[in-house]
Protein backbone atom coordinates (compact mmCIF):
# COMPACT_ATOMS: atom_id res chain seq x y z
CA UNK A 1 0.00 0.00 0.00
CA UNK A 2 3.03 2.66 0.79
CA UNK A 3 3.91 2.02 -3.07
CA UNK A 4 0.81 2.67 -4.27
CA UNK A 5 0.56 5.42 -2.38
CA UNK A 6 3.88 6.79 -3.20
CA UNK A 7 3.64 6.33 -6.68
CA UNK A 8 -0.08 8.03 -6.78
CA UNK A 9 1.40 10.78 -5.32
CA UNK A 10 4.31 11.34 -7.66
CA UNK A 11 2.42 11.11 -10.51
CA UNK A 12 -0.62 13.68 -9.56
CA UNK A 13 1.87 16.08 -8.45
CA UNK A 14 3.72 16.08 -11.67
CA UNK A 15 0.39 16.42 -13.18
CA UNK A 16 -0.39 19.26 -11.32
CA UNK A 17 3.40 20.95 -10.72
CA UNK A 18 3.70 20.30 -14.62
CA UNK A 19 0.42 19.93 -16.72
CA UNK A 20 3.21 18.45 -19.30
CA UNK A 21 2.25 15.36 -21.03
CA UNK A 22 6.04 14.41 -21.63
CA UNK A 23 6.73 14.63 -17.48
CA UNK A 24 3.53 13.08 -16.94
CA UNK A 25 4.64 9.90 -19.05
CA UNK A 26 8.00 9.82 -17.41
CA UNK A 27 6.40 10.24 -13.98
CA UNK A 28 4.27 7.38 -14.81
CA UNK A 29 6.96 5.15 -16.34
CA UNK A 30 9.52 5.32 -13.26
CA UNK A 31 6.42 4.38 -10.87
CA UNK A 32 5.72 1.80 -12.89
CA UNK A 33 9.04 0.16 -12.96
CA UNK A 34 9.47 0.87 -9.33
CA UNK A 35 6.64 -0.59 -8.38
CA UNK A 36 5.43 -3.01 -10.62
CA UNK A 37 7.28 -6.08 -9.01
CA UNK A 38 6.00 -5.08 -5.31
CA UNK A 39 2.06 -3.77 -5.98
CA UNK A 40 1.22 -3.80 -9.52
CA UNK A 41 1.52 -0.39 -9.98
CA UNK A 42 -1.95 0.42 -10.26
CA UNK A 43 -2.17 4.07 -9.21
CA UNK A 44 -5.58 4.37 -10.01
CA UNK A 45 -8.57 3.32 -8.23
CA UNK A 46 -10.12 2.39 -11.78
CA UNK A 47 -7.27 0.12 -12.59
CA UNK A 48 -7.25 -0.92 -9.21
CA UNK A 49 -10.94 -2.14 -9.84
CA UNK A 50 -9.79 -3.83 -13.33
CA UNK A 51 -6.84 -5.73 -11.70
CA UNK A 52 -9.29 -7.54 -9.00
CA UNK A 53 -11.44 -8.14 -11.92
CA UNK A 54 -9.00 -10.10 -13.78
CA UNK A 55 -8.14 -11.86 -10.54
CA UNK A 56 -4.25 -9.93 -10.34
CA UNK A 57 -5.39 -8.72 -6.65
CA UNK A 58 -7.32 -10.38 -3.65
CA UNK A 59 -11.16 -8.61 -2.70
CA UNK A 60 -9.16 -7.85 0.06
CA UNK A 61 -7.00 -6.06 -0.97
CA UNK A 62 -9.00 -3.82 -3.56
CA UNK A 63 -9.94 -1.83 -0.36
CA UNK A 64 -6.96 -0.52 0.92
CA UNK A 65 -5.57 -0.25 -2.53
CA UNK A 66 -8.26 2.08 -3.44
CA UNK A 67 -7.73 4.20 0.19
CA UNK A 68 -4.23 4.21 -0.48
CA UNK A 69 -4.64 5.86 -3.68
CA UNK A 70 -6.93 8.38 -3.03
CA UNK A 71 -4.47 9.69 0.16
CA UNK A 72 -1.41 9.52 -1.93
CA UNK A 73 -3.62 12.44 -4.30
CA UNK A 74 -4.40 14.20 -1.67
CA UNK A 75 -1.37 14.20 -0.27
CA UNK A 76 0.04 15.44 -4.03
CA UNK A 77 -2.33 18.05 -3.97
CA UNK A 78 -1.42 19.65 -0.28
CA UNK A 79 2.48 19.33 -1.43
CA UNK A 80 1.81 21.32 -4.54
CA UNK A 81 -0.39 24.01 -2.82
CA UNK A 82 1.99 24.49 0.09
CA UNK A 83 5.38 24.26 -2.99
CA UNK A 84 4.44 25.23 -5.96
CA UNK A 85 1.47 27.52 -5.70
CA UNK A 86 4.12 29.93 -3.67
CA UNK A 87 6.61 29.95 -6.18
Amino acid sequence: MVVEFLGTMLLVYVILATGNWVAIGCALAVGILLGASISGAAYNPAVAISFYASGKISEGDLLPYIIAEILGALAAYECYKMYAVKS
